[in-house]
């Protein structure tokens, strides 16, 4: 009765409630129209229909009375009229039509065999040929928050972020049972619950699109509206009134999903990642490199190198004071333990609070802003764990250092308080992403090989090859080196055929070229190769074929090598942004696309919420920080 007048079921992974007395259906983590949910006993299908579809409830009840009659009084050919108009025949307890409504309301009315192919009419739920899904696995390993990119669309069929994050966790679900099976049987595994994170619907809620609206040309109205609500989505990002919103909105509304994800899942031990699609992954690269780590973990970071480099940093400050000839003010620094990634965060009332007159202060705000414009990193909290040689400086990014400082802004960067989670990311994933771009943009021409972000240990850059979006970051950190970024292995654990065909066309191409060269040459050598005695002819023709294997073997490694001869070269140094690991991965391109680049550039930039590439490259690595591997490994995984 009463008790259950307001029992909430929770349903589809605990992501939607289920109110029984109204019977509608309420989304939890986002915003989305109530749908209505029906207490199904009466079903009707078309010739076309491929399901049953349910009649109301109260019309089902209508119906059932009618049949509870006809079957107790053994009386059939009941004609009922639904609120549409549409009628509905129980000829007998088998055979039960539905008529559609008649084209005219008046009383000379076609008989109902004469409007057309009736719907079958069913009652009950038995013998209905359709698959109940047996609903998603209780248990939740991780939770992972997703920011989309500009606009409201997020793929090529211009759905939202909901629908696609929706694909990407089924996704998911299949990759695990395909994947990770016997973890699942030993119940190690459950799911990854994905969330969506929207922004874009409070930066446009602010009323730009009014202002926006009062000076648009009236011309070419579709494509300008399409311009206003999403790539000037770009613009709003490099503005630092709009930025603000920007990054507030991503940040409040990741700590609020978590916080009521906890709620609803008081059981909950796994951890958290962020993932960012497009301009998202830019949004979350900024926020994650303006997070403040715990100073119990930056006492345990900084431990081994303060012994070693804080005395050392002060001398460093000593030198530079001595560099300015102002070396009288040695002891005031050293008095304040100034190192010198305090020196480079010193503002002006800093100096001023220090004693330090204004001539010298000068010289030495100049000093900072000159080493701060050449300087070629500007990545946050570098510094504090680590001893960084004079040649390469990183200092806090600008919006940290209009934040914490009150520092003029170097480079033209965005100016905006960025806000702090509530929790520390295990993995970052950026998806088509842009970082590498606006990174230079901003004049960051090279990224510290010791260089972190403050509280997420890993960062994975995954871009589909003909994604006219995306930018790699492992040039930025070993710019002095060129190599390929890591080829995604196949989800069904090879190469594509074209691929493969490709690289065999490559290899074969090479060592014919080789074993050409490598004739020649040793032809060449036997007619200019002066003439020794017999005796040591054994000895010749060995040093000989030596000589000739030991010429050739350098031509073995050509310069045009394919991507996945590259990718099993020894291992490369991409520092300690992903903890050691490669940073770049690149999804294979299919059959199809390979034709024409410019013909699927926009789709290469929304392939990745049905990739089981991308899906599975990050199943991998969260499970991965739990100890639980796939399996079977993939050929050419890291």
């Amino acid at each position: 009765g009463r008790d259950q007048d307001d029992v909430v079921v929770p349903t589809s992974g605990g992501r939607y409630d289920v109110r029984l007395r109204t019977r509608q259906r309420v989304a939890v983590y986002w915003e989305e129209e109530v749908s209505e949910v029906r207490r199904c006993t009466w079903f009707y299908k078309g010739d076309k229909d491929n399901k049953f579809i349910p009649y109301s409830e109260s019309f089902s009840e209508e119906l059932e009375e009618a049949y509870m009659i006809a079957v107790t009084l053994d009386e059939w050919k009941k004609k009922l009229e639904s609120p549409n108009r549409e009628v509905i025949i129980l000829h007998n307890p088998k055979l039960m039509v539905h008529y559609h409504p008649v084209a005219s309301s008046d009383d000379w009315v076609s008989t109902p065999t004469e409007q057309g192919r009736p719907r079958t009419v069913k009652r009950g739920v038995e013998n209905i040929a359709v698959e109940i899904p047996s609903g998603e696995p209780l248990q939740i390993d991780h939770l992972v928050f997703v920011v989309h990119g500009i606009g409201p669309a997020c793929d090529i069929r211009f759905r939202s972020i909901v629908q696609c994050v929706n694909d990407f966790r089924n996704v998911s679900l299949s990759m695990l049972q395909a994947h990770f099976k016997k973890a699942q049987e030993q119940q190690q595994v459950g799911r990854v619950e994905f969330l969506p994170v929207n922004w874009h619907s409070s930066l446009h809620s602010t009323g730009v699109d009014v202002d926006l609206e009062r000076i648009t040309l009236p011309s070419i109205n579709r494509l300008r509206h399409f311009i206003n609500d999403t790539i000037l989505d770009v613009f709003f990002y490099n503005s630092s009134t709009y930025c603000q919103t920007i990054v507030d909105t991503v940040a409040s509304e990741m700590n609020r999903l978590h916080q009521l994800f906890l709620q609803r899942n008081p059981q909950f031990k796994g951890g958290v990642s962020i993932a960012g699609h497009s301009l998202g992954s830019l949004i979350l690269f900024d926020l994650l490199t303006n997070q403040k780590a715990d100073p119990e973990e930056d006492e345990h970071r900084a431990q081994g190198s303060r012994t070693t480099s804080s005395t050392g940093g002060i001398e460093e400050v000593k030198e530079i004071l001595k560099k300015l000839e102002l070396s009288e003010y040695c002891d005031v620094f050293e008095k304040e333990k100034m190192d010198r990634q305090a020196l480079f965060l010193c503002t002006e009332t800093n100096l001023k609070e220090m004693g330090i007159p204004l001539g010298p202060r000068m010289k030495i705000l100049h000093y900072l802003s000159s080493k701060t414009e050449m300087k070629v990193c500007f990545l946050h909290g570098l510094c504090s764990s680590h001893h960084i040689p004079s040649h390469s400086i990183p200092l806090t990014q600008g919006p940290l250092c209009a934040a914490a400082g009150n520092l003029n802004i170097p480079l033209s960067q965005v100016s905006a308080n960025y806000p702090q989670l509530n929790y520390k990311p295990t993995i970052f994933f950026a998806f088509g992403s842009p970082i590498g771009m606006f990174l230079t943009v901003r004049g960051v021409k090279r990224i510290d090989p010791n260089y972190s972000l403050p509280t997420c240990k890993g960062f994975f850059n995954i871009f589909h090859p003909f994604d006219p979006v995306a930018y790699r970051i492992e040039p930025m950190i070993v710019p002095d080196l060129e190599f390929e970024p890591m080829l995604l292995p196949h989800h069904k654990g090879r190469k594509r055929m074209h691929l493969e065909l490709k690289e065999g066309l490559t290899r074969m191409s090479v060592d014919l070229k080789n074993n050409l060269l490598g004739s020649l040459r040793v032809a060449w050598q036997s007619f200019t190769r002066a003439p020794v005695p017999a005796l040591e002819a054994g000895s010749t023709e060995a040093e000989a074929e030596a000589e000739a294997g030991t010429e050739k073997q350098p031509d073995t490694k050509p310069e045009e090598t394919p991507a996945a001869v590259k990718e099993e070269t020894p291992l490369i140094n991409v520092g300690r942004l992903n903890g050691g690991n490669r940073i770049d991965y690149v999804l294979q391109e299919k059959p199809i696309e390979s034709f024409n680049e410019y013909l699927f550039a926009l789709q290469g930039h929304l392939c990745y919420w049905e990739s089981e590439d991308t899906v599975l490259l990050v199943l991998k690595e969260i499970y991965q920080t739990q100890g639980i591997t796939l399996d079977q490994p993939l050929p050419g995984s890291q």
